[in-house]
């Protein structure tokens, strides 16, 4: 694990750090549900669990950041933390030294508990308690190789020479190496399973209501715990149960007082529809009556006009033909006096009498009584009524 740069402090120390600390309790709880089972087989599980955790530190030369003493804080009650100035070949010697105190003055202060060689054990006490004095290691990383004489080796290259990383002298990567991997390997492994593991463990079985003692700091059995944690649950979920047993009969009680309270008001806008109902139906009613009232006097006026027709068909033609005859005579004395002043009048009279015949004929045939009276035809008319 990095230090954050300045511009990753944004996230803030929990975002930065919270997937480590998960990816290491992910571990010890899937160890913790293998360990839980009837028929375990722990020698042949595979062990994911975190033994330690290279924390890299920039070679500022000055203090830790706010957020590397805050990460490490969250991460040594889970990991051994074994802290790494990286790039060490950035900044001279004694630069690095004082550098180093510093670091370890401030883990002191803030309490952060890093991992320390042990020294307990005679074999490897005295070049352990060598190791803790070069505490935080100071390394350099290459890829590259670089031939030095008739060997290759991995270095780093620089105007001003070539920094090698297995050099004893130029970085500390040979002592984090030997330390990591040949001298200190199992314990790291005891110490991940008898500090950092139990802790966790303890914690779990806490949550999940487990004890080593009970109210009465008397021991109890798993077999007791087991029993009161099934019996709190069995309350708990009685509890709940009742409550959403409540929770629901309150809601019906509420839905059967909206559902009354729509029906009573379509039950009153009913009733004041059918009250308009009727209202407009005796409307209606009283309209119709007036109509037929009214059919009834037009059918009687109408019967009444039917009979009074005929007689007025048969008085109409007998005063249309005397008042016909009237007519002719009064033109015919008229003509007689025009006859005397016209020359030839003998001639006319004789032409004009046949065709007043023939018209007179037809007219009284036809039993129609007109007479036209305009033009040159008015003579003519005259004449034949004059004879």
């Amino acid at each position: 694990m990095h230090s954050p740069s300045s511009s990753e402090d944004k996230g803030g120390p929990i975002s930065c750090c919270q997937p480590v600390v998960d990816y290491i309790d992910a571990q010890f709880e899937a160890y913790l549900q293998e360990e839980l089972k009837i028929k375990r087989s722990l020698f042949s599980y595979h062990d994911t669990r975190i033994h330690a955790c290279l924390y890299f530190i920039l070679p500022t030369g000055h203090s830790l950041k706010s957020l590397d003493l805050l990460t490490m804080k969250s991460l040594d009650s889970k990991v051994n933390i074994i802290p790494i100035i990286g790039k060490a070949d950035s900044i001279s010697k004694t630069e690095l030294h004082k550098f180093k105190n510093k670091i370890m003055s401030e883990f002191v202060s803030n309490g952060i508990q890093i991992y320390q060689f042990p020294t307990d054990d005679e074999s490897v006490s005295g070049i352990n308690a060598v190791m803790n004095e070069h505490l935080p290691f100071a390394v350099v990383g290459s890829t590259e190789d670089v031939k030095i004489g008739n060997t290759m080796v991995r270095a780093r290259r620089y105007p001003w020479g070539i920094v090698q990383v297995e050099n004893e002298n130029h970085c500390d990567f040979v002592k984090l190496r030997e330390m990591l991997i040949c001298t200190n390997m199992e314990d790291l492994r005891e110490q991940t399973h008898a500090r950092h593991y139990e802790l966790y463990r303890r914690c779990r079985l806490e949550e999940m209501g487990f004890r080593d003692i009970g109210p009465e700091n008397k021991p109890v059995s798993l077999q007791e715990a087991y029993e009161a944690k099934r019996h709190e649950f069995y309350l708990e979920l009685q509890r709940k149960e009742e409550e959403m047993r409540q929770q629901f009969i309150q809601r019906v009680k509420e839905k059967e007082a909206i559902l009354k309270e729509a029906e009573q008001q379509v039950q009153t806008k009913f009733e004041r529809r059918m009250l308009m109902h009727q209202e407009v139906k005796l409307k209606l009613e009283r309209e119709k009556k007036v109509l037929e009232d009214e059919i009834a006097v037009f059918m009687q006026k109408k019967a009444n006009a039917e009979l009074l027709q005929p007689q007025a068909s048969v008085s109409t033609p007998l005063v249309s033909l005397k008042r016909d005859k009237d007519r002719k005579k009064t033109q015919g004395s008229q003509l007689e006096l025009l006859c005397f002043d016209v020359s030839d009048e003998e001639t006319v009279n004789v032409d004009e009498q046949s065709e007043g015949e023939k018209l007179e004929s037809e007219t009284v045939s036809q039993g129609t009584p007109e007479i036209v009276l305009d033009g040159s035809t008015q003579v003519l008319n005259v004449g034949s009524s004059f004879m």
